[in-house]
């Protein structure tokens, strides 16, 4: 054996088979797929529970280099934003009224919440049915973007038409908080919706392989 029949040799021992590296790209799932589907459905609710519960508590929290003129990222807008993007108008629309909701009860709910959210939830769901966006990062940066601006635009006509504020303070106020909001939420969006996504992309195939099998 002379040394270029030597090193072919000893690349394809090293080199993976076909077969292998097929069985690893559709291991991601081996023990999940055994679980019973009841199991699996209570495991969804009690991540898609604990990352509510999560988001509620980063908007109580100031991390140092989360800040931008004393304005966090809105982690609730963020967090509807990836729940909405697969799902239908009425459980987005749902789910960003439920989480207005509790943003009310751990903040004021005078003026409420869960308008924005609400309407954030519908419209990011219309706009993933009709592809408008994509599902790569730089599409939700913007669609939160946009959202973020949305909902600080309706909290400030809320606060106008309470009628206990000078507008001309409201809108000066409105200015710095929409920006600051708007880029935090944007930049820390990927944060959110990439594990999220990954765990109901992981889960819908699971449920996929699930019902075929049965």
């Amino acid at each position: 054996m002379n040394i270029r029949e030597f090193w072919v040799y000893k690349r394809k021992q090293l080199s993976p088979s076909p077969h292998k590296s097929k069985s690893k790209k559709n291991s991601y799932i081996p023990h999940l797929i055994d679980w019973h589907p009841r199991v699996l459905q209570v495991l969804d609710w009690g991540v898609t529970f604990s990352t509510v519960v999560l988001s509620l508590l980063m908007l109580l929290t100031r991390f140092p280099g989360m800040e931008l003129l004393e304005i966090g990222p809105n982690w609730l807008l963020i967090w509807v934003v990836a729940w909405s993007i697969k799902r239908s108008a009425l459980e987005s629309t749902l789910a960003g009224i439920v989480l207005g909701l509790l943003q009310d009860a751990i903040t004021f709910p005078n003026p409420t919440h869960t308008l924005g959210l609400g309407l954030v939830g519908i419209t990011t769901s219309l706009f993933q049915k009709r592809r408008f966006i994509q599902e790569d990062f730089i599409s939700i940066a913007l669609i939160v973007f946009g959202m973020s601006v949305l909902t600080e635009t309706i909290f400030a006509f809320q606060l106008i038409f309470v009628g206990d504020r000078n507008p001309k303070e409201i809108w000066t106020h409105y200015q710095k908080i929409v920006l600051a909001s708007a880029i935090l939420s944007s930049l820390w969006a990927p944060v959110v919706y990439y594990p999220l996504n990954c765990w109901w992309q992981k889960l819908r195939s699971v449920q996929i392989a699930i019902s075929t099998k049965l």
